[in-house]
């Protein structure tokens, strides 16, 4: 197992924000660093174990997806090397792959989320008015079931500590206007739809994921955060599918179940993981990455 990083401290940056995953550093007016530790958060709150390698595994697995979307549009990634913003030669090894220089952008206020199966919030959604997000669907669904085709569900992007709220796309175009707001449901659509049709040729099932967003100075619309990585979306091994349960997954819902079996009121401090439910989940992210990117 490679060795774990619960949180970074760089002596030539200063800390800007510490989130449930990412630690942000301020560069310069322009740029920010971006490490993705080995913090693990399920329902909302931070675990008080990490999970060896998995922040190298998101950060890769996101950077092979910008790479496969910026001919749709510009990304975050401001193609700064490491060494020229973390000069302690120590430190940036501790980092590892964990680490991207990233343009300063404004974040829009949504999270963009696409569905192409009916499970999770909007399986309990469907149960109760038959509609997901206020669109509705045919009758009959499984849990789990293939939509005829995917949906965009979108929801408020919450402060840390509180819960992000699904809203109806009208209330997207008073967030962000008209044109803005259709222009990510449309991109959104297409980049979950090209890269479900990738993964599966790969063996793995894209359930669902969110994308987010952000604004250059100049108005430019550009994709950031992390895109279609185990923690952002449902990954699920096509080969185990089968409508009617919920799938194995190759992302955190494998520790959310094991959670959900606890006598544990989902509020700080997070419970201890047991060794064989890290060394699993590491092993899950892994395999995740293999599979995608080989």
């Amino acid at each position: 197992m490679p060795d774990a990083l619960f949180e970074s401290s760089l002596s030539s940056l200063s800390l800007r924000t510490r989130g449930k995953v990412r630690d942000i550093y301020d560069v310069d007016e322009g740029h920010m660093l971006i490490v993705t530790t080995d913090r693990l958060s399920a329902f909302d709150v931070v675990l008080p174990q990490p999970i060896p390698g998995k922040g190298e595994v998101l950060t890769r697995v996101a950077n092979f997806w910008f790479g496969r979307t910026r001919n749709l549009l510009p990304n975050h990634l401001a193609g700064i090397p490491l060494e020229q913003v973390v000069t302690n030669a120590t430190e940036r090894s501790r980092l590892g792959d964990r680490a991207i220089v990233v343009k300063r952008l404004k974040p829009l206020p949504v999270e963009a989320i696409v569905r192409g199966y009916l499970i999770g919030s909007g399986w309990k959604d469907y149960q109760k008015t038959g509609a997901v997000c206020g669109m509705a669907l045919p009758e009959g669904l499984r849990l789990a079931d293939k939509l005829s085709e995917a949906i965009y569900t979108p929801s408020t992007k919450a402060a840390i500590g509180e819960h992000d709220e699904n809203i109806d796309f009208a209330a997207t175009e008073k967030l962000l206007g008209a044109e803005l707001a259709a222009r990510i449901r449309d991109l959104s659509l297409r980049i979950y739809t090209e890269a479900a049709a990738y993964a599966l040729e790969r063996g793995i099932i894209i359930a669902d994921t969110k994308f987010e967003f952000g604004l250059d100075g100049q108005g430019i619309l550009h994709l950031i955060d992390e895109v279609l990585t185990p923690d952002s979306s449902r990954f699920w091994p096509a080969n185990q599918y089968q409508p009617g349960i919920s799938p194995p997954s190759f992302d955190k819902q494998f520790v959310r179940d094991y959670l959900e079996t606890l006598d544990w009121n989902k509020t700080p401090p997070g419970p201890e993981l047991p060794e064989e439910i890290i060394t699993r989940t590491a092993e899950k992210y892994a395999e995740a990455e293999r599979l995608l990117t080989r």
